[in-house]
């Protein structure tokens, strides 16, 4: 596995080391060991999946204090455009945000630690997102960061026509409110 730092401190990119031959192939898609190694120990405790449509973005979520999430996401059918935000205060990188093309073809994952925001749009006309998290899922504490924020200003690969995004999503507060 190839383990590439972002520009902001704690997102990783993993590359795969894929090997091939007449049958399919065969990859690592996760060694503790090597993981908490080089990104830091993370435990795990649940798989998600999720499956979108051409241009739905989900994100940015993230959830507040103790039940905050780390994820390592992937993606195992079509192609996504992912991005983390920085929400860590103090932090240097604020509101600063990183992406990354996630597909089946590149086979790439990403590590969001705790403290950011997330969201993904969808690129292929269908696309299974599969994810690993480090905390349950709490309704109560989960909060959306507006994914046109202009205070933000990532810049996503489809035009803004396209977008399908949830109610709670499109109702996603500012930068400067959270």
């Amino acid at each position: 596995m190839n383990f590439i730092q972002t520009k902001i401190e704690g997102l990783w990119i993993l590359e795969p080391k894929i090997f091939t031959d007449v049958r399919g192939y065969f990859m690592e898609t996760y060694r503790k060991e090597e993981f908490d190694r080089i990104v830091g120990t993370t435990d795990f405790i649940q798989d998600n999946e999720s499956q979108s449509s051409f241009g739905v973005l989900r994100g940015l979520h993230f959830q507040e204090g103790d039940t905050a999430q780390a994820k390592l996401v992937r993606v195992t059918h079509g192609a996504v455009w992912d991005v983390a935000v920085d929400l860590r205060k103090g932090s240097v990188t604020f509101g600063q945000y990183a992406g990354v093309e996630l597909s089946k073809d590149n086979k790439r994952q990403f590590f969001i630690p705790r403290g950011f925001a997330h969201g993904f749009v969808v690129l292929s006309e269908t696309a299974t997102f599969v994810y690993k998290v480090d905390n349950i899922y709490s309704p109560a504490t989960e909060r959306t960061l507006n994914c046109m924020d202009p205070d933000v200003a990532i810049e996503w690969p489809l035009n803004p026509s396209q977008l399908i995004l949830s109610e709670k999503d499109k109702t996603g507060k500012s930068l400067k409110d959270i």
